[in-house]
């Protein structure tokens, strides 16, 4: 038996699927699909916040150095101005590799509802539902590994629908 995936909840081994306790045997899966759902406006929000959270200081550096230049004062007080301005502006670096890496989570785990369904016995059944696109992805790449390994001929498409043979012009 070969493991293809395995984690707390999920494993995708050469015979089986176990998902939450429950378990599908490969032989008895027939098509197996996959379905996004809309997208988190939650999710989106929070990236947003990311991106003004790094853009605010840099920001209020250019303003700075405008107001500087604007206001026409000595050269103290522009040179003053522009030093804190440009303070302000470099005080974000360290912050941005924590907001970066954050972002960079946030795209990894995705902003829609994914859904894995499968014929079994029959009937359409939910293996999975989750919004970890990037544990997502893994289960399904094993999943369609797992199923190329099985001697009945499986069909693993998207969004439901049946795979359309190409027409040749």
């Amino acid at each position: 038996m070969t493991t293809y995936y395995d984690d707390r909840a999920v494993q995708v081994t050469s015979t089986a699927l176990r998902v939450d306790g429950r378990t599908y045997p490969l032989a008895e899966l027939g098509m197996v699909w996959h379905r996004r759902g809309g997208r988190s406006w939650r999710v989106l929000a929070g990236r947003g916040a990311v991106g003004a959270a790094l853009a605010g200081p840099l920001v209020a550096a250019v303003l700075g150095i405008g107001l500087a230049v604007w206001l026409h004062r000595s050269a103290v007080v522009t040179i003053a101005i522009v030093g804190a301005s440009v303070l302000i502006g470099l005080g974000v670096g360290p912050l941005a590799d924590v907001l970066f890496e954050r972002l960079d989570r946030s795209y990894a785990r995705g902003s829609r509802e994914l859904e894995m369904w499968a014929r079994w016995r029959g009937q359409p059944v939910r293996l999975l539902q989750t919004r970890d696109a990037l544990r997502f992805g893994k289960i399904y790449r094993a999943m369609q590994r797992a199923m190329e390994q099985t001697p009945q001929s499986k069909v693993i498409g998207a969004s439901g629908s049946r795979p359309r043979p190409r027409s040749r012009p």
